[in-house]
């Protein structure tokens, strides 16, 4: 059985540098497929990150998220945290409510449409934000063990450009 190219350019028996041929069918070789690592870094991550967080928090990565856009910017509404971390309306709200549920977070209406809420921390909300902030730059820390900080760079420059041909995807 043929198994996957692990050459860096693509051969001469298949369609592009993510493809083999093989008995005359293209063949997805996830040995090269970049969608497949972004996924399984973020499966990986998102997985391990959300359990930790809710043993040691009692909130997941989706709350963690929502948290740390609040901190970033003050006053934010619902909608504006969806643009900051890329998160459904429908996620945001729920986290949203259960962080204030949970006592963490206050909210004000704004001038223009009272049902719409601008979003900050309270004293209790950041104390947990700066726990969590130690746990995730630790995470992050574990994660790029290893990897020179000149290829950090790069990665954070292909990253950029992946971001950008996907709002011109859309």
């Amino acid at each position: 059985m043929t198994q996957p190219n692990e050459s860096l350019t693509a051969p001469e028996d298949s369609v592009s540098a993510s493809t083999y041929i093989r008995d005359g069918q293209t063949v997805l070789d996830i040995s090269r497929y970049v969608p497949y690592f972004i996924t399984v870094v973020h499966n990986k991550l998102a997985r391990g990150s959300s359990a930790l967080y809710l043993e040691r928090f009692g909130i997941g990565i989706v709350d963690w998220r929502v948290l740390s856009s609040v901190v970033m910017e003050p006053g934010a509404s619902a909608t504006r945290i969806c643009q900051i971390i890329e998160l459904d309306k429908g996620a945001a709200s729920r986290s949203l409510s259960k962080l204030d549920a949970l006592g963490y977070l206050e909210h004000e209406a704004t001038e223009q449409d009272l049902r719409r809420k601008t979003w900050t921390l309270n004293a209790r909300g950041l104390a947990l934000y700066e726990a969590m902030l130690d746990v995730a730059l630790e995470r992050e820390r574990e994660l790029i063990h290893g990897i020179a900080p000149e290829d950090i760079e790069v990665f954070i420059h292909v990253m950029k450009k992946m971001i950008a041909n996907l709002q011109q995807m859309a």
